[in-house]
């Protein structure tokens, strides 16, 4: 992967080279890339996670103050920065509905939180996020939804429950309507990268891939 903003150049230089610009950080075999700045501390962090395991990961993040990493099949395009508006005004709205998804997030409900009337809300919301708050709580719900998916072993039906889909049937077609492909399929392709052996693309003059060195101790690894 790479930052979104260089995707386009490096499919021009690199035509031949697999490369998926919507993830922050990927693990190719013994090969590791990341998107931007704060991806790169996102890869670092698993890279310490898979030597020394979650827990020193997650101390190692408290010392760095950052939040504990996010996994890497996050997109580098987030339903919750995108859904911040032009000035912000319901960036502390969207931050609770992120941490209430599985609850049922009406209009009245979300108006209310916002201390407006529903209708006024409802207005106030679309001109400032483009989207209806029905929609965005949708994007959202989705996007949680899709990275569990693609990062865990969960069955879909605990997903659709924690995303605030309810079941599984109402998730798929959620799926469906906003994807284009049920979730079984994005499980399916998430397998099938963590299988794919870690190896130089073919049509990468010019671009060298540095697999991550690992130094090792006499008593394991470091």
């Amino acid at each position: 992967t790479t930052h979104w903003a260089s995707s386009d150049d490096f499919h021009r230089r690199y035509p031949k080279v697999r490369l998926d610009a919507e993830r922050i950080f990927i693990r190719d075999g013994d090969i590791w890339t990341s998107a931007g700045i704060s991806a790169g501390i996102d890869l670092a962090l698993a890279l310490v996670e898979d030597d020394l395991g979650a827990e020193v990961a997650r101390r190692t993040a408290q010392q760095i103050v950052v939040h504990q990493r996010r996994p890497g099949g996050q997109s580098q395009f987030s339903a919750f920065v995108e859904l911040g508006g032009r000035t912000g005004r319901f960036a502390a709205l969207i931050d609770w509905v992120r941490a209430n998804l599985a609850k049922p997030l009406t209009v009245e409900c979300l108006a209310d939180h916002a201390a407006m009337s529903p209708r006024n809300f409802a207005r106030a919301f679309t001109a400032e996020t483009g989207v209806t708050p029905a929609k965005a709580v949708e994007r959202m719900r989705l996007e949680t939804a899709r990275t569990a998916i693609e990062t865990s072993h969960l069955p879909l039906e605990r997903i659709a429950e924690t995303a605030g889909f309810g079941d599984p049937g109402r998730m798929r077609r959620a799926f469906l309507r906003t994807l284009g492909q049920p979730p079984q399929a994005f499980r399916a392709a998430a397998e099938h990268r963590e299988l794919q052996p870690g190896r130089p693309s073919s049509g990468s003059a010019g671009l060298r891939a540095v697999p991550v060195q690992r130094r090792t101790k006499a008593n394991g690894r470091t």
